[in-house]
């Protein structure tokens, strides 16, 4: 292990090296993958030197007991001993984990699409539910949520919405929430208290930059047109709504969150730009999801994830079988437990497959 990690140290301190060259710093785009790569790193040279210290510790020990004749100090140095060769164990399983190489797309910002399904107006009003949990979970983490754009449903909630996630590893979290949303509860429109079940899509994508994805202005036509919903008065008044259309792709990304057009035009080509990565990023996907059995971070958007039942306030992951009974909890943001608990299978998956 430590021969592996002496390897890591040599490449984290070339790239250091690099990112004080003059030459790497005027090519944006080679000095945004060094800084990637060096923050990806960066944990792991910090737990090496934690490794690197606890083994001297431990050898020190080791020494005293071999040396030192006097009693008391033999016990202090046994005991010290046990518990430095118990952290080590624990430190060695966090490394072993850290070393199996992770998705590079984990570090970025994230972009949040809800879609309402089948249910009608009760399914608008679940895409809505689902849109607070996520900026209430955003709130706990500090990340910042912007929103893009939306459609909104003829009883409340959203048809659609799209929003941003900005945080250092926003993507990380939030893509295993990927997939189909279920919901069971009794709609307010219903009368004789029978419980319906709806749906909702949830689609998140890594935001890719400018340097990743190049898009050709001619590939692009730009239409602008009035915004519509909440605003105040340049509602309906102005031509500050973007919509692009990629000509090659098909793909059509709208933005009307904004006053300013501009601004409009910058967060339409940001989703763009992201969809346009995805389109490449979901063949990485789909080869890990033939290696692990759970529909972990597949981006399989058809997939049925997890089951919200309002009578009994229950909520089910179905990809890991875990149930919580803390729905309102949850619903209020608290989808950190579940978060976590998809992580650790996909992390035992992931050192099952680099041990066989």
């Amino acid at each position: 292990m430590l021969d592996k990690l002496a390897a890591i140290k040599k490449r984290y301190d070339e790239i250091t090296e690099q990112m004080n060259d003059p030459k790497v710093t005027g090519d944006m785009k080679r000095y945004i993958k060094l800084n990637r790569d060096f923050k990806a790193l960066t944990p792991i040279i910090d737990a090496y030197h934690k490794y690197r210290n606890m083994c001297a510790n431990i050898d020190h020990a080791k020494e005293l007991l071999t040396t030192e004749k006097d009693e008391e100090m033999r016990e202090m140095a046994r005991e010290e001993l046990d518990t430095l060769l118990e952290q080590r164990g624990v430190l060695e399983e966090d490394i072993r984990l850290m070393l199996i190489p992770s998705d590079p797309q984990d570090v970025k910002n994230a972009i949040v699409e809800i879609r309402a399904g089948t249910g009608g107006d009760e399914a608008s009003l679940f895409a809505g539910d689902l849109y607070r949990m996520y900026t209430r979970y955003c709130d706990t983490r500090r990340w910042k949520a912007e929103l893009v754009d939306y459609t909104e449903g003829t009883a409340g909630g959203f048809k659609e919405i799209i929003f941003d996630v900005i945080g250092e590893g926003a993507y990380g979290q939030l893509k295993y929430e990927s997939g189909v949303h279920r919901v069971q509860r009794v709609p307010d429109t219903e009368t004789q208290g029978r419980v319906h079940t709806s749906a909702a899509t949830v689609a998140v994508l890594p935001e890719a930059d400018e340097f990743e994805v190049e898009i050709k202005p001619a590939d692009v036509r730009k239409d602008t047109f009035c915004s519509s919903g909440p605003g105040g008065q340049s509602v309906n008044t102005t031509y500050s709504a973007i919509r692009l259309t990629h000509i090659p792709s098909g793909i059509v990304v709208s933005c009307q969150d904004e006053k300013s057009q501009t601004k409009n035009y910058e967060k339409a080509m940001k989703v763009l730009r992201s969809r346009l990565f995805e389109l490449e990023y979901s063949k990485y996907l789909d080869e890990i999801s033939k290696k692990r059995k759970t529909m972990v971070s597949t981006g399989d958007r058809s997939a049925k994830i997890r089951t919200y039942n309002w009578p009994q306030s229950r909520v089910t992951d179905h990809r890991i079988n875990m149930t919580l009974y803390n729905l309102n909890a949850i619903v209020d943001g608290d989808v950190q437990p579940l978060i976590d608990a998809l992580q650790l299978a996909e992390n035992a998956e992931r050192l099952k497959a680099a041990v066989s």
